[in-house]
């Protein structure tokens, strides 16, 4: 149990934003109206991808300094699993997109760095599907990691508020919290930033642990 806090937190977490974020009143804004529900799901993703994607890149650097496969597994699958938080958030972002701007994909600056940086992370496992021996690809994968994220946080969130843009909070329009006065909104979104980022860290725990047991298995067979 004492292990297991933090999952309990994970859940209760989620399931309180998934209640508060749907059924709580939200302020009635222009244009918004209950789209700014958004606020709970789809930004709280993004922060979990850039959370993960921060910890992927870590245990990379740790990998290059040390050449320990663990890291290597830390690093693969917290990517992996910014990679999912990524396509859930392009996903409920397209969503809120249509009614806001009443397409699901306009070519805004925002929407197009977003879709660019998982393209950057998918041909990070491209890399690593195409190379076969494990050291040469903790090495190569892990400056492609370093070198990605470097490239993920002025793509995402530096580029696009210096352009035109539809996007709350880019290219001179304001954050949600400029229009905002309802500090309720607050108490859904920084309780689903820290729930998403402990589900995050929960799938890639079970993901580590199975790729090392599923290393074992090879090593014995090779052995045997």
């Amino acid at each position: 149990m004492r292990q297991s806090w933090w999952k309990i937190l994970a859940i209760a977490l989620l399931l309180y934003t998934l209640t508060a974020g749907l059924l709580w009143d939200v302020p009635r804004l222009p244009i918004l109206n209950e789209t700014i529900r958004a606020l709970y799901f789809h930004v709280t993703m993004w922060f979990g991808m850039l959370i993960a994607l921060l910890v992927s890149m870590i245990y990379s650097i740790r990998y290059l300094r040390g050449n320990n496969l663990k890291d290597d597994d830390v690093a693969i699958e917290f990517a992996n699993v910014a990679i999912l938080f990524g396509m859930l958030g392009i996903f409920t972002g397209m969503l809120w997109a249509k009614f806001a701007w009443g397409d699901y994909w306009s070519g805004d600056p925002k929407q197009n760095a977003a879709a660019i940086a998982l393209l950057m992370y998918f041909a990070y496992l491209i890399l690593r599907g195409s190379l076969t021996d494990s050291q040469q690809r903790g090495r190569i994968s892990a400056i492609y990691n370093i070198f990605a994220f470097a490239a993920y946080i002025p793509l995402v969130y530096i580029l696009p508020r210096m352009t035109d843009s539809l996007h709350p909070g880019n290219g001179g329009n304001p954050g949600f919290n400029a229009y905002d006065t309802d500090a309720n909104l607050k108490l859904v979104f920084y309780p689903a930033i820290i729930g998403w980022a402990l589900f995050g860290t929960w799938i890639a725990t079970v993901r580590i642990r199975m790729r090392r047991v599923e290393r074992t298995l090879e090593d014995r067979l090779l052995n045997s």
